[in-house]
């Protein structure tokens, strides 16, 4: 069992050994989380539906990559110790989300197991009895580990939570599995809704600038597909593979929106550049508005130019750090870890928070109620649809626009 590191450490890097040194000396690798508090008041069921069956306790495994295997604790510099945050941060987030809905009532067995990025160890764990009995499986957290993990989950009927990995649910063929990070189809349908619904087709023109690479067109295609479909065709659509190929095609007194449809800097930079030029001509510039590839959030651009372009990108999560939900948050988790919670971090808790609430409100039920439960995180935003080949997929997604030089929720 791993016990809890009951002090505080100011450095993560020290944090790190600590949580190595423990987490090496368990075997097997698991958590047990138990709250006691007051059993919940039942709510009023309507007469018509069947009683839910509640869980006594809850098992859920965590499988993601420690790689405890890797480190040297005695030759290991800051550096190298970094490179496992995001693990770390995952975890101690997932916790704190479980540890939240626990206060409520339920227990929670959480087993933990350290993949090591290796799908040698995943499969070791088909015949563990603690994993073979979980109610839930949170992770692998990398596309392969989770494609490694799906016949598994097809002949046991075991449900599977990608919570990480942003493919799409046809690289999995898993009708068991529950992909919470948006795919790069639905970011592309998403902005294109927008557009058609923002727009006025009798004098904008949708313009795609697409080098074509896999990546691009991977962007592209949904933008495309929704504005050659049937009742969308009132936009004039064109595709050029460059900003300087645009230009030459460029009509005076007509809107653009322009969707630049790759993340690769080295091309999206002067294209950017390239396209403020053109909105701000000395002689009287061009009407253009921005729509960017949803990995720009992670990029570094001139935050001046994409807000004079009114640059639109699409995201799976933001944080309002002026939100009381978030602020509660960091504190609780600078309290107890000694250092600032990361992206990881908050994603672990949504995770966390939001299934441990499914099976704490629904127990075994659970999944009959998770197209129906919407959840605002601190983070991240879910509403999941089904599909009966490929399982369960988020399809909430933000739009935030560069404004006062940052980016705001439009929509």
């Amino acid at each position: 069992m791993l016990k809890y590191i009951g002090m505080l450490v100011k450095n993560r890097s020290w944090f790190f050994i600590l949580f190595v040194l423990v987490m090496a000396a368990c075997s097997p690798k698991v958590r047990t989380v138990k709250k006691e508090a007051e059993k919940p008041v039942e709510k009023e069921k309507p007469a018509e539906k069947k009683p839910i069956k509640k869980f006594t306790q809850a098992n859920i495994s965590l499988l993601i990559p420690f790689k405890l295997n890797e480190i040297n604790l005695k030759t290991a510099t800051k550096t190298d110790i970094e490179k496992y945050a995001m693990p770390i941060d995952f975890y101690q987030g997932f916790k704190l989300g479980l540890d939240s809905v626990a206060a409520s009532g339920l227990n929670f067995k959480l087993n933990v197991f350290d993949t090591q990025d290796d799908n040698a160890h995943i499969g070791a764990l088909y015949n563990n009895d603690r994993f073979r009995k979980s109610n839930l499986i949170v992770g692998p957290v990398f596309p392969e580990g989770v494609k490694y993990i799906s016949n598994y989950s097809k002949l046991n009927n075991a449900i599977v939570v990608s919570p990480l990995a942003a493919s799409h649910p046809s690289d999995f063929d898993n009708p068991n599995l529950i992909s919470v990070v948006n795919n790069i189809d639905l970011h592309g349908k998403k902005i294109a809704t927008y557009i058609a619904k923002n727009f006025n087709p009798a004098n904008t023109i949708v313009v795609l600038i697409n080098p074509k690479k896999t990546e691009d067109e991977q962007f592209a295609t949904p933008i495309r597909n929704y504005f050659l479909a049937q009742g969308n065709t009132k936009f004039i659509v064109q595709e050029y593979a460059s900003a300087y190929t645009f230009e030459t095609k460029m009509i005076k007194g007509k809107q653009y929106v322009v969707v630049v449809t790759s993340s690769d800097r080295a091309f999206v930079l002067p294209t950017i550049e390239k396209l403020y030029k053109l909105k701000n001509l000395p002689t009287g510039g061009y009407n253009i508005n921005l729509f960017g590839h949803p990995n720009w959030v992670k990029q570094n651009y001139p935050t001046d130019k994409l807000q004079g372009l009114n640059t639109v990108i699409s995201s799976s999560y933001k944080v309002d750090y002026k939100n009381s939900a978030v602020i509660s948050f960091v504190r609780k988790y600078r309290t107890k870890y000694g250092f600032e919670p990361g992206e990881f971090a908050f994603k672990g808790f949504d995770v966390g928070y939001y299934f441990g609430k499914l099976l704490s409100t629904y127990g075994e039920d659970y999944l009959e109620y998770i197209t129906k439960e919407k959840y605002k995180g601190l983070q991240n935003n879910f509403s999941f649809i089904h599909d009966e080949k490929l399982g369960y997929i988020n399809t909430s997604l933000m739009l935030l626009r560069y404004k006062n030089f940052a980016l705001n929720i439009i929509e």
